[in-house]
């Protein structure tokens, strides 16, 4: 399976978990965002208008040796940076496959957590999501920073 594929599936996975949770959400969700005046649209991979939410989906998982999958980590940080350009008035989700690296027990969420911590704005919402099960393993919403 295409690594585009993975990706569709894990965002229709997403959007039925966060149905469950009452979120109607539409995808490729088109929202103006930027650091100063000037503004562009960028597609989340899910959202609404009402409720304001967004939400980058990222279907990742650790290599095939247990190594970093650092261009992903990359794209990880790069979402991060929309979610820190999109306006405030916004509920903001990540949502991120489940994968647990077989010689540590670390999650690579867990890794981009303790890695990256610096990148992640104030108030977004982070969920693991089983694709197996369709579970949410973890959900966090990061208060660690100044709320301004």
């Amino acid at each position: 399976m295409s690594n585009a594929h993975v990706g569709c599936e894990f965002e229709a996975l997403a959007r039925t978990v966060l149905a469950k949770q009452g979120l109607d959400l539409d995808p490729n969700h088109k929202v103006a965002v930027g650091i100063a005046s000037e503004k562009k649209e960028h597609r989340f991979d899910l959202g609404s208008e009402n409720p304001k939410v967004i939400v980058e989906c990222k279907a990742h998982t650790w290599t095939e040796g247990n190594k970093v999958p650092s261009a992903k980590m990359t794209n990880w940080a790069e979402a991060m940076f929309y979610f820190h350009m999109a306006p405030k008035t916004y509920r903001k989700i990540f949502v991120v496959e489940r994968s647990i690296r077989k010689t540590t027990g670390e999650t690579l969420l867990s890794y981009f957590m303790r890695t990256q911590f610096h990148l992640i704005p104030p108030r977004v919402e982070i969920w693991e999501l089983d694709s197996t099960t369709g579970d949410v393993c973890t959900k966090l919403l990061n208060t660690n920073r100044d709320q301004a």
